[in-house]
């Protein structure tokens, strides 16, 4: 009873705090409404470290709030397969319609994981920004291009997307300030620490298993920081195992997060699956496999989606809705003569409880009746992911 009574109060207070989208305020009131550039439209550029299911997401959900809020005329957007973001980016270029933007079409950039490519990549970007001139403002998607952009080599408006932690990863200078006049990155700073608060809660788990790649990038990805927070006032021992990640091989990304799952069904009581390049559509199967295998609950960091495919449960964004609206919005402001420097960064984004209960079963967890009624999302099968 102790234990459904606790559970009740962290759901229960999880879900006050989260009802609603929160944002900090702006330094001064600035316009989101359509203008154009001196009667020309404003140019966009695109950069993302490689392919990712929530950049091609969050794109889309940015889109949606152009359309809502304008800028771009309202239209439904081309089904979209894979992780690629450039189909997305071509239909804005060729289809869109809008009298206020224009998607550059030589201006999608994506390094596929490659650092060699990313150098390579930068240069171009760097170049076209300080002597071409031709791009008003750059959305640079994930940590990657955020840390390329986010910088004083150029001084192009830059608005930092999907970056689990742009504090930890250098990208900005705290939550209240990015340290550049040009540069605004979004970011919901508690989210994880909720995550796990509430996971502990559920699962009262002694060692939490974390497997992440040990690099500066690793490490922001994963939210190590907030992990070891909450660890340590919680009293749970981290069980870590180190993968590669972002190497351009996607087959060695995928097998060292298998090694990880196998070595935590032996030697942990729950799995914080992180967000990394060896955690795909294509390898979640395999490693649903292996946790279910070892009859070990899972929290998905990215969200319900992956939930639907087979993790145990998660609480995650609402959809992408308010955060594409929220940088939507962001974009606007700028484009209306805001300094991105003078937009709040901080967003608290409204979250879902999500559970698999056919995995559920598999391991032999029984969901209190408090927990199903607090969840927003029940998948009662593991979804096929293709």
């Amino acid at each position: 009873m102790k234990i459904l009574l606790k559970i009740i109060l962290v759901l229960a207070t999880y879900i006050l705090t989260v009802s609603a989208p929160s944002a900090a305020q702006d330094k001064q009131v600035f316009s989101t409404a359509p203008v154009t550039k001196d009667g020309k439209k404003w140019q966009i550029a695109y950069y993302e470290g490689g392919p990712y299911v929530d950049y091609q997401k969050i794109l889309g959900e940015t889109v949606r709030g152009l359309m809502k809020l304008g800028w771009i005329e309202t239209a439904d957007l081309p089904a979209q397969k894979g992780e690629e973001t450039k189909p997305l980016w071509d239909w804005l270029v060729y289809e869109a319609k809008s009298d206020y933007l224009v998607f550059l079409p030589d201006g999608h950039y994506s390094a596929n994981w490659d650092e060699d490519l990313r150098s390579l990549t930068v240069q171009k970007i760097m170049e076209r920004l300080n002597h071409k001139k031709d791009v008003d403002l750059v959305i640079a998607m994930g940590t990657w291009a955020g840390k390329d952009l986010a910088n004083d080599n150029h001084s192009t408006p830059t608005l930092v997307f999907s970056s689990s932690d742009p504090v930890s990863a250098g990208i900005i200078k705290s939550i209240e300030d990015s340290g550049f006049e040009h540069v605004n990155a979004a970011i919901d700073p508690y989210v994880y620490e909720r995550q796990i608060r509430v996971f502990h809660e559920i699962m009262h788990f002694k060692r939490l298993g974390v497997a992440y790649e040990d690099t500066d990038d690793g490490r922001s990805y994963a939210a190590i920081r907030k992990i070891e927070k909450v660890a340590k006032e919680c009293g749970f021992e981290i069980v870590r195992c180190f993968t590669v990640s972002d190497i351009g091989d996607i087959p060695a990304e995928v097998e060292s997060v298998k090694e990880c799952f196998h070595k935590f069904g032996k030697e942990a009581d729950a799995i914080y699956v992180t967000q990394q390049s060896g955690v795909r559509l294509e390898s979640i199967p395999d490693l649903v496999k292996i946790a279910n295998q070892y009859r070990i609950p899972t929290f998905s960091q990215a969200g319900s989606e992956e939930v639907k495919y087979g993790f145990l449960t998660s609480i995650a964004p609402a959809g992408y809705r308010y955060f594409g609206e929220f940088h939507a919005q962001t974009m606007t402001k700028v484009l209306n003569g805001a300094k991105p420097n003078q937009l709040t960064q901080c967003f608290e984004q409204p979250s879902q409880i999500a559970i698999n209960m056919e995995t559920a079963q598999i391991i032999g967890f029984e969901p209190p009746i408090v927990l199903l009624g607090a969840a927003d999302e029940i998948f009662y099968k593991i979804s096929p992911t293709q």
